[in-house]
């Protein structure tokens, strides 16, 4: 069967479109996983929404299952493939087909860079606000069927708040095209959510308007420390009433990882002394640059009067904001500390998160096998993230771990997933954070619209 896909794709794609055999192992299925060979039937890489639909027909004919690859930075496993699977690569579906200033969207394909993205606005002095540390490797159509949050969602929202319009593919070649640039369209069910967070097993974004926002002109930025969890709340407040909807940006950092993050082999210096439990990077994206920074500076020393931190540090040159960003930003400076990593991205209730969290940190700690535990998140979303070091990466340790972190979830009404997705890494605890009946309800949509499981099989849910 597979021979026969394979021969069927020969006769709707060019030669250097499909790759078998050495070149499929010459590849790999996570950016962080490049030594390990890539395992699939072969790798096929469209260019155009017309061959994915003709890609997929081929696959549900033949009930070919097929594994999407975008920027495989995904932290989930939803990347992960056998040898049985058909790979579709979106990295030749790379074009910013309209940029339109009038409307403030962009028009793109899925396989464009964000990075990319960013820059394009920029240059024409708007903003695309989405915003996080593998924004130079994550494509679009991935960072859209995982519905990516990152460092602004505090100002700006998830993915799918970014997002008028989306093409889409389903399983069995049908194309769905709602690449609208309305900003309201009440006209029955809103069919792209079906596909923003669905990690395509629903189908495969292939294009989608994005919304642009006017650039800020001014931005600043600081670093702060704080002796406990209650400061870290009480300055969220101040700060989000004192800058008057400008905070874009409040990230939390435990003690031990502003510690790992700007010590060598980390190419970054300490903007504060090791000296406070907690570190917060404060950013206010404006469009007063004279009165901004002054009025920042003023709610710092403001805080510190009122004993709400114990110091601060503002950032007033460019080479200082990219500084203070790239502690945030480098996180690959912890997974290099760490013989095995195992990362989460949990959600919480903002006020349970120190009371919550820290207890988890020193059980993970005393964990037979566990030697670094790293944590720090987008605080004021609620989205915490955890790196465990490990001596070995058994089953049983890996198991141990997801336990200590995801038993409080449900009690408290969290998500075992904020903003990475379930992919497979996660399946087995969707339950904690959707009930029997949301659950029976993915698998109908799922059913309904991939009645042979060929998209993504495995992936978020079983059916």
């Amino acid at each position: 069967m597979n021979n026969s896909v394979v021969e069927a794709l020969e006769k709707v794609l060019a030669p250097n479109q499909i790759l078998v055999q050495e070149a499929v192992s010459e590849r790999s299925h996570h950016i962080w996983r490049m030594d390990t060979p890539l395992e699939a039937v072969a790798v096929v890489l469209p260019k155009t929404t017309e061959e994915v639909s003709k890609i997929l027909s081929i696959c549900h004919a033949h009930h070919q299952p097929v594994v999407v690859h975008g920027g495989m930075t995904n932290m989930v496993g939803s990347t992960e493939t056998q040898s049985e699977e058909l790979v579709i690569s979106m990295e030749k579906m790379n074009r910013i087909e309209e940029f339109d200033e009038m409307s403030r969207t962009m028009t793109v394909q899925a396989g464009v860079i964000l990075q990319d993205i960013q820059e394009q606005a920029r240059e024409n002095g708007l903003l695309f606000p989405l915003n996080f540390g593998a924004k130079g490797s994550a494509q679009i159509g991935g960072v859209i069927s995982t519905n990516a949050g990152g460092m602004r969602v505090v100002k700006y929202g998830m993915t799918r708040h970014l997002v008028l319009g989306v093409e889409a593919v389903l399983a069995d070649g049908t194309v769905v095209n709602s690449l609208k640039k309305l900003l309201k369209d009440n006209s029955g069910f809103d069919l792209k959510q079906l596909f923003i967070g669905s990690e395509g097993t629903l189908g495969l974004v292939t294009r989608a308007v994005l919304r642009l926002l006017e650039a800020p002109t001014s931005r600043n930025t600081a670093f702060i420390g704080l002796r406990d969890y209650k400061q870290v709340i009480a300055l969220l407040k101040y700060m989000d009433a004192g800058l008057g909807g400008n905070l874009s940006c409040f990230e939390l950092i435990w003690n031990n990882t502003f510690r790992a993050m700007t010590t060598p082999p980390a190419q970054v210096k300490p903007p504060l002394p090791y000296d406070y439990p907690y570190y917060v990077l404060l950013e206010s994206l404006g469009n007063q640059p004279k009165t901004d920074s002054q009025l920042l500076e003023q709610l710092l020393l403001g805080a510190q009067d009122q004993g709400m931190i114990e110091d601060a540090v503002m950032a007033f040159t460019d080479s200082d904001l990219n500084w203070f960003f790239k502690i945030r930003e480098d996180v690959d400076v912890l997974v290099n500390r760490c013989r095995n990593d195992q990362h989460f991205d949990i959600s919480l209730p903002i006020a349970s998160i120190g009371d919550t969290l820290n207890p988890i940190l020193e059980e993970l700690s005393a964990l037979p096998g566990v030697e670094k535990v790293f944590a720090f998140g987008h605080v004021a979303d609620g989205n915490m993230h955890l790196i465990v070091g490990k001596a070995e990466e058994t089953p049983e340790l890996i198991k141990a771990v997801n336990q200590i972190v995801y038993a409080p979830l449900q009690a408290l009404g969290g998500s075992v997933s904020a903003e990475h997705g379930i992919g497979v890494h996660k399946k087995p605890y969707l339950a904690l954070s959707r009930t029997p009946a949301e659950i029976q309800l993915m698998q109908l949509l799922k059913k309904s619209m991939d009645p042979k499981g060929i998209l993504n099989r495995g992936k978020v849910i079983d059916v």
